[in-house]
């Protein structure tokens, strides 16, 4: 199912665009093609290096780079005086995952970490940005799910929780501000080849339910492939597009 990577030149001309998780992976990927196709690009991150070679990456590119921790308040407001007055789009792609752990051996630890990242972090953000959009009169906010927001089988109970979250929040908001000409879409991806790793060691519980399972799984997808799925909902491209969940999983979710 590989497909070569289509540039659109010009798709984001004008446009200031946050992206989480972009010093590797899925957000390294979106953040490089919105790039690519004209966008001022605010890219976020815990990992200074992962941000530093993605600039040299794109040395003509229009990309500021912020050094940041989306769970900590003082960094979000850091992350919009970056971006400035104006936030034409967000893509919510930082996140971490759990141990495959069920309910009955989850930590408080690793329960708080996990909605601190994939909820609380993309929460704030999205919250801090809305302001500018509806100001503005438009917008587009993309959230990366997961195959976990659609099934109980890809994940421990804190990833798979976290992951339905952000799909309550993506269709709450997509209601909300519809009429404001704010579009929030959710990607659900599948597995993909990215730099996420699981919290501890992996549960003996979890794996050993989810091993009949993992034989379905179809093959891992790209990040260029991946932010394919982004910026398409980003972009005018998918301007009559509001409140979907996108499953960008090689088939996955219809088995």
């Amino acid at each position: 199912m590989s497909a070569a990577e289509r540039i659109v030149p010009g798709r984001f001309d004008g446009h200031t665009v946050i992206v989480t998780g972009a010093a590797s992976g899925i957000g390294r990927a979106t953040a490089a093609r919105v790039a690519r196709e004209g966008g001022r690009v605010v890219a976020v991150d815990i990992a200074v290096a992962g941000l530093d070679a993605l600039a040299a990456e794109l040395p003509d590119a229009d990309l500021v780079t912020v050094a940041a921790d989306i769970t900590e308040q003082a960094d979000v407001e850091r992350i919009t005086a970056a971006a400035g007055p104006r936030v034409d789009g967000l893509a919510n792609v930082a996140g971490v995952m759990d141990d495959f752990s069920p309910v009955h051996e989850v930590t408080d630890e690793a329960w708080r970490r996990v909605f601190a990242v994939n909820v609380d972090g993309m929460f704030r953000l999205t919250r801090a940005v809305l302001p500018s959009m509806l100001a503005a009169g438009r917008g587009s906010v993309v959230n990366v799910a997961s195959e976990a927001a659609l099934r109980g089988s890809a994940a421990g109970a804190a990833y798979t929780a976290s992951k339905h979250a952000v799909l309550g929040i993506t269709r709450s908001s997509a209601f909300m501000y519809a009429p404001n000409g704010i579009r929030v879409n959710a990607v659900a991806p599948g597995g993909v080849a990215t730099g996420i790793t699981m919290s501890a060691t992996p549960s003996q519980f979890g794996l050993g339910r989810m091993g009949a399972f993992t034989g379905l799984i179809p093959p891992v997808a790209t990040a260029a492939q991946l932010a394919a799925s982004i910026t398409f909902l980003l972009s005018d491209d998918g301007a009559n597009v509001t409140g979907a969940v996108l499953p960008s999983d090689g088939g996955w979710s219809v088995q």
